[in-house]
């Protein structure tokens, strides 16, 4: 009869874990149910409380404001990828420093006004055949709310969903009545201080939206163009003989250009002052060919080749003449491919400007650059400088992009379809100007053009009257004397960037722009709160109105009714009130930038709210990293032109998310990863442990089987979380041990917490979670579950009322509080259900905690060198035995008593001063320093240990499992020592 056929069955007696914490945790089903309890029992309010009463009790260390000021995304959709990466990175530093002991503050907002909102609106008006303009404004305007509010309230439970904490209940919108309020008192402090103008130049202009647009709402696409060669003739000319001013009279000066549309607006071409000039002529022709032989051309001479080319002039079929001088150049005069056409009515007869700009140059197209000041900033800065602007600025394209209705040849014509698509007006152009032989050649090519980011549609250079904050000149706040671009570029210096190459990226940006594009002409927004002079020019001192008691009715109608107060009927009347005589003055009717709202939201949630800042600074400012050129760029301007600072000290960015080839993610690719899916089918915090696991400071993969693979570190750590509770089940306080008494594992264990404890506070005050969940995880899938949980399994389970069990529960106490609450900024759900599964009640939460604080003295450099060798050694062990294992020699490890061989004196010692086969879990182990056999194992990493396998003798004790001789020969039936002990106990 087998020894196994009589063994006594001790399990019962064993300490074996008790735990309810289930390990599939069914998070889908379970996380509304804590969201639910969260907002029972109020657990972001009562943060705020117990900070209140912290501030009025003299006996205890007020805790110190902590303000994530949110960016506020647009109300107008569901959620999408960008927007749970961007709110759970928040939530996470929002959490993490409330849990490192601040009175840490979120307040949720949107962004209600602009052209997002007004579009869905004009969308729904499209397809019911009804026109915006026949509805009033105040009555299109409530639309838009009531739009916006219905967003607001969607994306809210999307958000919260995803177990975003903040004050849900209040958060800030910028269509609030006192928002717009103090939008218009924002901007009324650019009126008052001389920084605001009404100018006319080029801006970016969408032609199907009929706005001007920011550089924040324009993004990049390729595009297919029309492009053309055109020929200016040489009507007035000069040189240093009569010869050289007869070779020039009646040649051609060739410009190239993308942009066919811009020809009728030409007032000049520009040339490059270091650039090598020559005049070139014609020989002969092939047959399909707009030019003539004898034909003159004027070029770069690195360009020459390929202009001939273009025009399907083959090698010998031209021939250079000579060189020509820039001063040569600049005594020519050009006359309009149009000039003299049939029907043109003198419209192009004027001679073209003609003279050097440092624009240009000869990398592409023929050395020229053909001018429209009223479609290029370049050529339109050339001008002002010169102070020519009257002369060369044109409004042949109206706001629909259509040309004017009386514009030779063209009017009535379109840039762009009605849909957004190639309209009629570059063909128009094309084919009049090779009708009266003003094309040398013409072409397509495929090139990055901007587009709205709304519309879609491509958008162009017009000239129009817009108003402006001009960021040069100088401004006074105070006994404050300064530029906004200088203050804004100091500022940028003080402010502390991650990644820090934020700061060279805005602070590139805020060097090179030009003033700031206030005005939109669109309905749903805040008005530009002002008025101008009859009669009077924008240049003159008195065309603005700037009055404080006008102001001060504005901004109380605002407060009281909003910012359609400005619509109403008798508004210019009631505003200028008896100060000024209405007759006297034009209200106006654009309205600000919807940036020129975000930016402003400092003041109005920040410096306003009872939960606000003392000083009107957030903390942190976080967004993706296209808000250099938006949310942070504009609030950065508006901050600096009405306090003369910045408005945050920090600035967090992340990058843009791609699909899991590193594609930008596309509904008509089908590669889009949507957050409510991903909730359904995994829950909230595999996607919040998604957002931890990745550099969000570069762009970011997700896709399903990073997702698999998530959920995998997931359950690895769920597994570490149920191993404490059910270990720590009956745990208390008579358990605990002091950290002195304990063996040197435990206190090695301690150690590890100490570092580690540094490692999460300074990682989540950098922001940087994937470095606190990395060393998290590594932590405790490596050195607990791998490495201290396998070796001290058995103490806990098998030992008696031991110290070196006491001290174990000990150390898992003080883990688990360590985990839990180092977790909980990033997995909020899981991390409160392990807490709730140890410390249940009807006010019990984790996210009510601080991390606690770890004794420095933990830390014990010495100990830790020494289980460095310990480990080492552990590992070549473990490793002889998987081979014996592998080869079935043996089933489990306590079967084996190998014999360690160590070479450095120092390693052995360590491994003598310790119990060496309960790390290696053997039931026996030998150390020696004789030199290892050749037959020996060895780790090729790990030099100087080989082991000798042997098996362990004795018999199985039948309660711990290991073999050893003692086994029998106790009170108890087939156990050993240690086993008789805690049976006789």
């Amino acid at each position: 009869m087998c020894a196994d056929e009589t063994a006594v069955d001790y399990k019962d007696t064993l300490n074996l874990p008790k735990t309810d914490f289930p390990m599939r945790a069914g998070l889908p089903k379970r996380e509304p149910e804590w969201l639910a309890r969260w907002e029972q029992i109020g657990v972001y309010d009562r943060l705020r409380e117990k900070a209140a009463r912290v501030r009025t009790n003299a006996n205890e260390q007020a805790r110190e404001s902590f303000t994530l000021h949110d960016g506020p995304p647009y109300a107008n959709g569901h959620l999408h990828i960008g927007h749970a990466l961007n709110k759970t990175i928040k939530d996470m530093i929002v959490r993490s420093h409330q849990m490192l002991g601040y009175d840490s503050r979120y307040i949720p907002g949107w962004d209600c006004h602009g052209l997002p909102i007004e579009w869905k609106i004009e969308e729904q008006y499209r397809k019911k055949g009804k026109n915006k303009d026949d509805v009033d404004i105040v009555e299109f305007r409530q639309e838009c709310r009531e739009f916006a509010d219905h967003w607001v309230g969607v994306q809210r439970e999307e958000f919260k969903r995803l177990g975003i904490t903040g004050t849900w209940d209040k958060p800030y919108l910028t269509m609030d009545f006192h928002a717009e309020r103090v939008i218009a008192e924002e901007f009324q402090k650019f009126l008052m201080n001389g920084t605001l103008y009404q100018g006319s130049k080029p801006v970016m202009w969408s032609p199907i939206e009929q706005t001007a647009l920011a550089e924040a709402e324009v993004e990049y696409h390729d595009k297919d163009s029309f492009t053309i060669w055109v020929k200016f003739g040489v009507g007035v000319s000069g040189g240093d003989t009569e010869q050289e001013a007869t070779d020039l009279l009646g040649a051609y000066v060739v410009i190239w250009t993308t942009t066919p549309w811009t020809i009728p607006s030409n007032k000049a071409v520009a040339f490059g002052e270091d650039i090598a000039y020559g005049l070139y002529e014609v020989t002969g022709i092939p047959n399909e060919c707009w030019a003539s032989v004898g034909d003159r051309y004027l070029l770069a001479d690195t360009r020459a080749a390929d202009v001939m080319a273009r025009a399907r002039l083959e090698d010998g079929q031209w021939k250079r003449v000579r060189d020509v001088s820039t001063a040569e150049l600049e005594e020519i005069l050009l006359t309009h491919p149009l000039a003299q056409a049939e029907g043109a009515e003198g419209e192009w007869d004027d001679l073209r400007d003609f003279r050097h700009g440092d624009f240009v140059s000869d990398e592409e197209g023929t050395g020229f650059v053909h001018c429209a000041p009223s479609h290029g900033m370049e050529e339109y800065e050339l001008y002002r400088d010169l102070g020519m602007l009257e002369q060369v600025i044109t409004y042949n394209v109206m706001d629909d992009g259509s040309f004017r209705a009386d514009l030779p040849f063209f009017g009535g014509t379109y840039i762009l379809s009605r849909k957004g698509g190639e309209g009629d007006a570059n063909k128009a152009v094309i084919d009049k100007l090779a009708e009266v032989g003003g094309l040398l050649a013409r072409g397509k090519i495929h090139h990055s053009y901007p587009h709205s980011w709304r519309s879609k549609a491509p958008v162009i250079y017009r000239n129009t009257p817009q108003w402006f904050a001009a960021i040069d000149k100088k401004m006074r706040v105070g006994d404050d004397e300064f530029t906004i671009r200088d203050r804004a570029l100091a500022e940028i210096d003080r402010v502390n960037w991650t990644p820090k190459s934020g700061r060279n990226r805005l602070h590139s940006m805020m060097e090179a722009r030009p003033d700031w594009v206030l005005s939109r002409q669109r309905a749903w927004g805040v008005p530009l709160t002002c008025f101008t002079k009859k009669g009077a020019l924008p240049t003159d001192p008195d065309y603005l109105l700037r009055n404080e008691a006008v102001n001060a009715r504005i901004l109380e109608a605002f407060e009281a009714e909003g910012a359609d107060a400005w619509y109403k009927q008798g508004a210019k009347e009631r505003f200028l009130g008896n100060d000024v005589d209405p007759n006297d003055y034009d209200q106006v009717f654009d309205i600000l930038d919807v940036w020129f709202d975000s930016g402003s939201t400092h003041a109005f949630v920040l410096r306003d709210r009872e939960d606000g800042t003392e000083d009107g600074i957030a903390d942190v400012y976080m967004e993706g990293t296209d808000q250099h050129r938006g949310w942070f760029h504009s609030s950065l301007l508006q901050s600096v032109g009405t306090t003369g600072r910045a408005p945050y000290r920090n600035v967090v960015t992340h990058g843009f998310t791609l699909d899991e080839k590193g594609m930008k993610m596309s509904k008509s690719i089908g590669n889009t990863i949507v957050p409510e899916e991903v909730v359904k089918q995994y829950g909230a915090d595999i996607l919040r442990l998604w957002v931890a696991q990745t550099d969000y400071t570069a762009d970011q993969r997700i896709g399903p089987e990073i997702l698999k693979g998530t959920a995998d570190s997931y359950r690895r750590l769920r597994n570490t979380m149920r191993f404490l509770l059910g270990s720590l089940s009956d745990f208390s306080e008579a358990d605990r041990m002091d950290p002195a008494d304990m063996p040197e594992l435990e206190r090695w264990v301690l150690h590890r917490l100490a570092e580690l404890d540094q490692v999460v506070r300074d990682g989540y005050r950098a922001f940087d979670f994937q470095g606190v969940f990395q060393a998290v995880f590594t932590f405790a899938t490596t050195d607990l579950s791998a490495f201290y949980f396998d070796i001290r399994k058995d103490a806990l389970y098998c030992d008696g009322d031991t110290a070196r069990r006491r001290a174990a529960r000990t150390v898992l106490d003080l883990l688990f509080h360590r985990l839990t609450t180092w977790l909980a900024p990033i997995l909020v759900f899981t991390m409160e259900e392990v807490w709730l599964e140890r410390f249940p009640g009807e006010d019990s939460s984790v996210h009510l905690v601080d991390i606690p604080e770890t004794p420095t003295d933990w830390a014990d450099t010495a100990l830790a060198a020494k289980w460095a060798k310990v480990r080492s050694a552990r590992r070549v062990v473990t490793a002889a035995l998987e081979v014996q294992r592998r080869d079935k020699v043996i089933g489990a490890s306590l079967e084996a008593a190998p014999v360690v061989h160590v070479e450095d004196g120092t390693a052995l010692e360590a491994l003598k001063s310790v119990a060496f086969e309960d790390m290696a879990i053997t039931s026996d182990i030998s150390l020696t320093a004789d030199p290892a056999p050749a037959e020996a194992f060895r780790l090729p990493e790990i030099e100087g240990i080989g082991v000798v396998f042997e098996k362990a003798e004795g018999q199985k004790c039948q309660r711990c499992w290991k073999i050893l001789p003692d086994v029998g020969t106790h009170t108890h039936e087939g156990v050993c020592g240690r086993c008789d002990a805690a049976l006789s106990a």
